[in-house]
């Protein structure tokens, strides 16, 4: 999701893999959910960090979506019935939010309702640990973390330890930024999205790693993404604003395209947003528009690693 010191050996690293032949099925398959977006203007809810809550809103209509946020269950649910899918996001916590968040996630399965999770600074403090417990068993169709997340998360969840084979042996909670990189959280997050998709009602799930090249797996096919802007890791919400586009994109598209779509939105409304921009507080706006004027072909067409 940014560029940073690290890009260049990310992308070395990535350099034996080719780009995903033009008019290849994916391709296809995002450029249409870019345009289904547009042209439906679907409605994700939110239940989301509260000091970033208007950036999702924006975010998320600038991408062409709707938005509506909520903190109460019984409201949560009810707008799922009508909604194309939800957004959780466990940042800056309520104490009311360990039941609630519960409630929901259980209310949602039951329904059959697909929805996103971002487990912000997961592994920090009992509260966040107990919610983010809480999904295993009831968990989401997509995960979007930083690497850190997602290998806390895959720990957290007990999913290391059923394919000792390919662990990573690191753990740590690293508050809201990453201390790992993206490459350490490709096997947990092949695990996760293989759990996810174990428990959905059509075999589907997907996670995305935001970094300096971004990863996304649905537990068998693993795609990175370059691009972005360092100026997303200063301004507040950028993540969580992700996180809420991907649950546009949920609204219309399976979570590996959905995922996709919202990713490569974000990385070339970023990169066009850094260039006009003369400092965080502008690259804001410039990145709102950003998102708005970018193509599906801009999106359908980027650099997209095997």
């Amino acid at each position: 999701m940014s560029i940073d010191s690290s890009m260049a050996s990310a992308v070395t690293s990535t350099s034996q893999t080719g780009n995903l032949p033009a008019g290849h099925p994916l391709r296809t398959r995002i450029a249409d959910a870019v345009h289904a977006v547009r042209s439906t203007t679907p409605l994700a809810q939110s239940f989301t960090n509260f000091v970033t809550i208007n950036l999702v809103a924006n975010a998320q209509l600038a991408a062409g979506g709707t938005a509506a946020m909520s903190y109460l269950p019984d409201d949560v649910l009810d707008i799922a019935a009508i909604c194309g899918a939800t957004y959780i996001n466990v940042g800056t916590l309520l104490p009311f939010y360990k039941d609630a968040l519960a409630d929901i996630a259980h209310g949602l399965h039951d329904q059959g309702k697909p929805w996103v999770l971002d487990p912000v600074a997961a592994g920090l403090g009992a509260t966040r640990t107990a919610i983010l417990e809480s999904f295993r068993d009831v968990p989401p169709t997509i995960v979007r973390g930083n690497a850190s997340e997602i290998i806390v998360l895959d720990r957290m969840w007990g999913l290391a330890d059923a394919d000792a084979a390919d662990t990573d042996g690191t753990t740590r909670p690293a508050g809201v930024e990453s201390a790992d990189e993206v490459d350490s959280a490709m096997p947990a997050a092949r695990r996760i999205a293989r759990h996810l998709a174990a428990h959905s009602t059509n075999g589907q799930g997907a996670v995305a790693v935001s970094g300096a090249v971004d990863f996304v797996t649905d537990g068998t096919h693993d795609y990175r993404l370059p691009g972005g802007s360092a100026l997303m890791t200063k301004v507040t919400g950028a993540g969580c604003s992700l996180g809420g586009v991907v649950g546009t994109y949920l609204a219309v598209a399976n979570p590996l395209t959905a995922a996709m779509a919202a990713s490569l939105h974000f990385n070339r409304a970023g990169e066009i947003a850094e260039a006009a921009a003369h400092g965080p507080g502008s690259f804001q706006t410039e990145f709102l528009d950003a998102l708005w004027n970018v193509t599906a072909e801009q999106i359908a067409e980027s650099t997209i690693l095997q």
